[in-house]
């Protein structure tokens, strides 16, 4: 019975505890994780498709367009918006590099983590983890003097996003979409 290619995600691999186990074993385990989380991604064509694109009717549909969009494009929306800002920060290495090792830390301490955080004998909940890791992010960066810079291309790249997602049509992802981000509302009866 061969365990070839298959990643653990009990407490030991193997018989070995997670704490003894080798580099290589996490690095296996955070490409696996890092594959499942990209998986969601949808194709790039099909973001770029230039035919969907069209003017809502009203800003009722805009919202529902942004809605539904935003709940299928989640992970290609994210990649645009790290993607502007990594390009802002060309200019500034100082921040690049606050950057890169505070995205070490995201991907360590909260995507690729596969048992609980536990600090003086304490588990520590995902949402500590990620406010903690939020404000250390922002203020490291803040602390680079890059602040406008990191401002004005997350608001570029929020722009970006959401124009796209009230132009992009959304008839296809409205009924996928629903009730994996919302609950859809049924329509009211009439009387």
């Amino acid at each position: 019975m061969s365990k070839y290619g298959t990643i653990p995600t009990s407490s030991s691999a193997g018989g070995v505890p997670l704490g003894d186990a080798s580099p290589l074993d996490f690095i296996s385990r955070a490409k696996a994780r890092g594959a499942s989380a990209l998986a969601t991604r949808r194709p790039w064509r099909e973001l770029a498709d230039v035919h969907a694109l069209g003017l809502p009717p009203s800003l009722g549909d805009a919202y529902l367009r942004v809605r539904a969009n935003l709940a299928h494009f989640a992970m290609n929306y994210a990649i645009v918006v790290l993607v502007v800002v990594f390009l802002s920060l060309l200019w500034h290495p100082v921040s690049l590099i606050v950057f890169l090792v505070c995205m070490l830390a995201w991907l360590v301490l909260y995507f690729l983590r596969d048992e609980p955080l536990v600090l003086f004998g304490r588990v520590i909940g995902d949402g500590v983890v990620l406010a903690v890791l939020a404000v250390i992010t922002l203020g490291l960066l803040l602390l680079t003097n890059a602040t406008a810079n990191i401002l004005s291309s997350l608001a570029i790249g929020l722009v970006l996003v959401v124009l796209h997602a009230a132009l992009h049509k959304a008839e296809d992802n409205v009924d996928e979409e629903a009730g994996r981000w919302y609950a859809s509302v049924p329509p009211q009866p009439s009387h």
